[in-house]
C-alpha cells in the first residue's frame, strides 16, 4: 500500500471542535465486512450488536496536561513546550517538543507561570524527537509534578481547535481514564457513557481494559510513500494477565472481542501466541498495522474517523478492508460525519 492511497479531501468545518452534549449520542456508522452494508446509527446503538459473552476491550490511559506556554531567559520570548513522557523522576528529566525549535539550545533556561514558578534548563537537543529538560525544583516529587501540571493544559491538537477551554480537561480524557501517561485522548473510548456501561451490565456483555500510553506520534506525518518502510515511535503497553485471560476465554468459548481504537487494536495484535491468545505483557511497542494484515485478536473494531493519510486510518482499512473503508470515509464526508478526537464513531463488524 501506498501514502497516497489514503489521502482525501477534509474541510476544517469537518472537523468537530467540540464532542456532543452526550458522550454516547454522536452520530455511528455501522460498516458490515461480509456484506459491505452500511448503516447510520447513533452511538448508544451500538450494543445492538453484541450480545451475551462479547467483550469490549479499551484503552484506560490518562492523559495528562502536556502543553506548557512559557518564556526564554533573556529575550523573553514566547515557547510552547510539549511534554512527551518523563525520562527521570529523580532529575526531573523531560522529553519534550519545543516551538519555536530553532531557537533553543542546550544551557538555555525557560520560565513557567506568571510568577516564573518553574524553571527548565536544556541539557540536550540531539534526541530524534525533540530536547530533554530538566526542570529545576527542589521540593518533594509530589509537589512538583502537582505544579508542573497545574501550569499545562489538556493536548488537544491544534487542527481541533486553537484555544482550550475549561471544558476540555473533562471531555478530553475517557470517563475511565485510570493510568497517567497519554499525550493524547483514545477517542474511540470517549464516545462511552456510564448509561452505556450500566447498559452493557444488563445485556452480560463484558468489558476489560489494556494500557497503551499514546505518544505524539499517533499525528506525526508519515512521510514516506512506502508504507512498509514508515517506522511509528514505541509506546508503553500494559496487559494484565488477567485481562489477557477474559480476551481468551472469549474467544475459546466463540464469543466477540471487541477494539475500542486503534491503540487498542494496536495493543491487541502486538504480542500473541501462535494459536492466536493474547499474551500478558508489560513494555513497549511500534507496531504499526495497514493493509494487507491478518488480524488475530478482534472481531469487531469501534473508531473515530481520522485524518488523511494518519496512522490510524491505515489500521482501520487494514481491518475493514480498503476498499470497503474509503468507500465509507467518502460516504461519512457526503453524510456531515465530524472527523476527529471530538467527531463520530465507526463500528466495523
Amino acid at each position: 500500500m501506498k501514502l497516497s492511497q489514503f489521502n482525501f479531501e477534509l474541510k476544517k468545518s469537518q472537523i468537530a471542535s467540540n464532542p456532543p452534549r452526550w458522550r454516547d449520542e454522536c452520530k455511528l456508522m455501522v460498516v458490515h465486512k461480509d456484506t459491505g452494508e452500511i448503516e447510520h446509527k447513533i452511538f448508544k446503538d451500538i450494543l445492538d450488536y453484541f450480545s451475551k459473552g462479547d467483550i469490549f476491550v479499551l484503552n484506560d490511559t490518562k492523559v495528562f496536561p502536556a502543553r506548557l506556554y512559557g518564556n526564554k531567559e533573556k529575550t523573553g520570548a514566547d515557547i510552547e513546550v510539549f511534554l512527551l513522557r518523563e525520562l527521570n523522576r529523580e532529575q526531573r528529566l523531560w522529553d519534550v517538543i519545543v516551538d519555536p525549535a530553532r531557537k533553543i539550545r542546550i544551557g538555555n533556561k525557560l520560565y513557567f507561570g506568571e510568577d516564573e514558578s518553574l524553571v527548565a534548563e536544556v541539557i540536550d537537543n540531539t534526541t530524534s524527537r525533540g530536547r530533554t529538560l530538566r526542570f529545576l525544583y527542589d521540593g518533594p516529587y509530589e509537589d512538583f509534578k502537582q505544579t508542573l501540571f497545574s501550569l499545562g493544559e489538556p493536548p488537544v491538537p491544534k487542527w481541533v481547535k486553537e484555544k482550550v477551554t475549561e471544558e476540555d480537561k473533562e471531555n478530553f480524557q475517557t470517563i475511565f481514564a485510570a493510568k497517567e501517561g497519554a499525550v493524547s485522548a483514545p477517542a474511540a473510548g470517549l464516545h462511552f457513557s456510564r448509561e452505556l456501561f450500566n447498559r452493557m451490565i444488563l445485556k452480560d456483555i463484558n468489558k476489560t481494559f489494556i494500557t497503551l500510553h499514546m505518544g505524539i506520534g499517533h499525528f506525526r506525518s508519515v512521510d514516506v510513500e512506502d508504507l512498509s518502510k514508515h517506522k511509528m515511535d514505541s509506546e508503553r503497553l500494559i496487559i494484565t494477565q488477567e485481562t489477557a485471560d477474559a480476551i481468551n476465554r472469549t474467544k475459546r468459548e466463540k464469543h466477540r472481542v471487541v477494539a475500542v481504537g486503534a491503540t487498542v487494536m494496536r495493543g491487541l495484535e502486538a504480542y500473541y501466541t501462535t494459536n492466536d491468545e493474547v499474551i500478558a505483557y508489560d513494555g513497549w511497542t511500534n507496531k504499526f498495522i495497514f493493509p494487507p494484515y491478518r488480524f488475530a485478536i478482534p472481531d469487531a473494531i469501534v473508531s473515530n474517523f481520522h485524518l488523511p493519510c494518519s496512522t490510524m486510518l491505515m489500521s482501520v482499512a487494514a481491518f475493514g478492508g480498503y476498499e470497503l473503508v474509503m468507500k465509507a470515509y467518502d460516504t461519512a464526508l457526503k453524510e456531515g460525519y465530524l472527523f476527529g478526537p471530538y467527531g463520530d464513531a465507526m463500528l466495523v463488524l
